[in-house]
């Protein structure tokens, strides 16, 4: 019950924003075209939902509702919503966990979308898919950034497993959208940010040492979804960049959000060497958003000031989110 009246809560505040009707998760308009978002209660899926609601007809699918790792139950889902367009916001993110997970990392990663794209195929529906900046090596000297056609060397399993997911929709034939982007943060769900609000809210005076030369594009999933819906309304095709502009480190990031939120901190910038993981991220993540440059269609904004405007509309929710995540600990 507290999570749907958070969901809701979080559903009003996303239409002051956006001064748009709260979305049905399915639509029964026939005159609109059938959109399925495979994902909608991650970060971006609960965006994409809200934000192509007013011109499709909406229907999600969570992870509860489709479970990706039994890939014979895509092609069933698919078929029975007949959709237009299909927007796969799931995978399996939990990038550590990927090296010792290599095979579900495949499954869900690579071998369902590939699963998608054969459906899609099949009804003539187009296939929007969401990819990252781990395809790359991050070996690329900083501040150059990464672009649609430099060269692809992912350096961990996750990485691995997406760009075969890549691979596996270019090669399908499908009509398909595939948009990489990077440090996604939003409302709803997990992500950085909120681990560094609930850490320093938890105890505001422990010292807290935070990557200082991993350097990428922050990324507001509600950026993000208005920037698919503007590729799918203008009948966009093939590999694009959609990220925030501008780049920064973790600590950069961590640094300005507490201070937006008037959080007391203590963080120290650290070296990716004093905070081993099992997996390897790239030293540099910036991705650049070239094609949509080029074609005129950019709707990302610089990441500082997409920050600004999530903490000023969603600075309660935050709190009383994290404080209610301490209480139960």
């Amino acid at each position: 019950m507290l999570a749907a009246c958070k969901f809701i809560r979080n559903l009003e505040i996303f239409k002051k924003i956006m001064n748009q009707p709260m979305f049905e998760t399915r639509g029964r308009d026939a005159v609109k075209p059938r959109l399925l978002i495979i994902g909608v209660r991650g970060q971006l899926g609960y965006d994409c939902a809200q934000a192509f609601n007013p011109d499709f007809s909406v229907t999600g699918l969570s992870s509860a509702e489709l479970d990706l790792s039994f890939t014979e139950k895509i092609r069933a889902a698919v078929l029975h919503c007949q959709p237009e367009v299909i927007i796969n916001c799931a995978a399996y993110t939990q990038v550590d966990n990927c090296e010792n997970e290599k095979e579900k990392a495949e499954l869900i990663n690579s071998v369902a979308p590939a699963h998608m794209a054969a459906t899609a195929k099949e009804i003539g529906a187009r296939l929007v898919h969401i990819s990252t900046d781990y395809v790359f090596s991050g070996d690329k000297p900083l501040p150059k950034g990464y672009s649609e056609t430099d060269k692809v060397d992912p350096v961990s399993v996750y990485g691995r497993s997406k760009l075969a997911g890549e691979t596996a929709i270019i090669n399908s034939g499908c009509e398909h959208i595939i948009v990489r982007t990077a440090w996604l943060y939003g409302i709803n769900g997990h992500n950085f940010l909120k681990t560094m609000l609930r850490l320093a809210l938890s105890e505001p005076t422990t010292e807290r040492k935070i990557v200082a030369d991993q350097f990428g594009c922050l990324t507001w999933s509600q950026s993000l979804a208005r920037q698919l819906l503007k590729l799918v309304a203008g009948g966009s095709r093939g590999l694009y960049h959609g990220v925030g502009e501008g780049a920064a480190s973790w600590y950069e990031v961590a640094e300005y959000f507490l201070k937006l939120m008037e959080v007391e901190h203590q963080l120290i910038p650290c070296a990716t060497a004093e905070y081993p993981t099992p997996a390897r991220r790239p030293a540099n993540s910036i991705l650049i958003n070239r094609r949509l440059k080029d074609e005129d269609i950019l709707v990302m904004r610089p990441w500082r000031e997409d920050l600004k405007l999530f903490v000023e509309n969603y600075r309660q929710a935050l709190l009383d989110e994290a404080r209610a995540a301490i209480s139960a600990t």
